[in-house]
C-alpha cells in the first residue's frame, strides 16, 4: 500500500497569500498518481488545497491529515507540502491558512514525531516552503539530524533560506524541478526514480548560488517514488554479460556488424551478417545510455568498419556487475 498526502496552500487569512502552491499540489498529484505506463502508483492521494477564504486548510486539519498518513504500516507514506514556512529559536513550522504569526503553525517537530514513530516501511517528507531545511534537526545540537529508520526528507531550501517561485509565480522552483525529475529526468536505466536521484537532479539544476535543496535520509535501500519508461529495454540490459563475458572485455568488431553500406566499399569488405547486425543494434543502444564506447574510433560505425572493438564504460561496468550478481 502506497499513501500520499499532498498539501498546497495559497490562501492565508492573516499573512501574505501565495500564488503557486495550489498549482504545485495539482502537479504533484498528477505525476505521482500513476506511473508512466498508466499503472496506479499512489492511489487516490489525499489532497488538501487552500484556495481561498471559502476553502482554507486549518492547522488542525493539516495535523490530523499528517497523523492519518503515518498511522499505519503502509509500504510508503509520502507527505508533500507547498506553502509558507516559518522558523524561530523554538524551531520550524508549516503555516496553515489560519496562521497569524507563523509559530502557530504545524511544528516540524510534530511532523517528525509522527513520521519517526510511524510503522510505515518508508516515510518520505517533501517540503516546498521557506526554512524547510530545519525538518529533522536536533533541537539542542546544531548540525545534527534526528530521523528514524526508513525516513527521508527532501526540502526546497536550508533552514535559513527562502523557497523561491518561478518567474510569474505559477509554481515553486523546487517543485517544478521535482516534477521534471519524477517525469523521467531522474530515472535510472530500469526506469525507477528514487528520492536520491530526484535530489541529485534538483541539486544539479539549481547551481551553487541559488536556493539549496536539503536531503536527509536514514534508509538501507531507496524506495522508488515512480516508475517511468526505461531508456533501454530490460532484456537488452540483462544481456550485457552475454556480450561482455568480463567487465574489462573488449568486444571485437568488423564490417559484418554494420548494416549500412555506402556502395563504395572494397570487395574484400564482408557483407552485413544478420546475427552480428542484430547484436550491433543492441550495442548501439548501450552507447546511447553511456554503457559502451568504441575503442580507437570516434563512433561505433568507424569501430565496425575499421575492425576495432568496443568496451564497457565505468557506468557499463557498474550495471554489468549488477546483472552478474542477479540484482537486475
Amino acid at each position: 500500500m502506497r499513501k500520499a498526502l499532498i498539501v498546497g496552500i495559497d490562501h492565508y487569512d492573516s499573512i501574505g497569500s501565495l500564488s503557486g502552491c495550489v498549482n504545485d499540489a495539482y502537479a504533484m498529484k498528477a505525476v505521482l498518481e500513476r506511473n508512466a505506463d498508466g499503472t496506479i502508483n499512489f492511489p487516490t492521494p489525499n489532497v488538501l488545497l487552500g484556495t481561498g477564504p471559502a476553502k482554507p486548510v486549518s492547522r488542525h486539519g493539516l495535523k490530523e491529515a499528517v497523523r492519518d498518513l503515518f498511522a499505519d504500516d503502509a509500504d510508503i507514506a509520502l507527505f508533500y507540502f507547498a506553502g509558507h514556512g516559518h522558523i524561530e529559536d523554538t524551531g520550524g513550522y508549516l503555516c496553515a491558512s489560519d496562521c497569524a504569526t507563523g509559530d502557530d503553525g504545524l511544528a516540524l517537530a510534530d511532523v517528525m514525531r509522527l513520521a519517526n514513530s510511524s510503522k510505515a516501511k518508508n516515510k518520505v517528507i517533501i517540503l516546498d516552503s521557506c526554512h524547510s531545511g530545519a525538518a529533522g534537526d536536533n533541537a539542542l545540537i546544531a548540525g545534527v539530524a534526528e530521523i528514524s529508520d526508513g525516513v527521508t526528507i527532501l526540502t526546497a531550501s536550508t533552514a535559513s533560506q527562502y523557497a523561491l517561485e518561478t518567474p510569474g509565480g505559477g509554481s515553486g522552483v523546487f517543485t517544478s524541478l521535482l516534477v521534471d525529475a519524477l517525469s523521467g529526468a531522474a530515472a535510472n536505466l530500469m526506469g525507477d526514480i528514487t528520492p536520491g536521484s530526484a535530489y541529485a537532479h534538483i541539486d544539479q539544476s539549481l547551481g551553487p548560488w541559488a536556493q539549496r535543496p536539503v536531503f536527509k535520509t536514514n534508509v538501507k535501500t531507496f524506495v522508488s517514488l515512480r516508475e517511468t519508461d526505461p531508456p533501454i529495454d530490460l532484456t537488452d540490459l540483462q544481456a550485457i554479460t552475454t556480450y561482455f563475458p568480463t567487465a574489462d572485455h573488449q568486444l571485437a568488431l568488423d564490417p559484418s556488424y554494420e548494416p549500412e553500406r555506402s556502395g563504395a566499399e572494397d570487395a574484400s569488405v564482408p557483407e552485413p551478417d544478420p546475427v552480428n547486425t542484430a547484436a550491433f543494434k543492441v550495442l548501439q543502444n548501450y552507447v546511447k545510455v553511456n554503457l559502451v564506447r568504441p575503442v580507437g574510433a570516434p563512433h561505433m560505425w568507424h569501430a565496425a568498419m575499421q575492425s576495432t572493438a568496443c568496451e564497457l564504460t565505468v557506468l557499463g561496468q557498474h550495471y554489468w556487475k549488477l546483472v552478474k550478481q542477479g540484482l537486475i
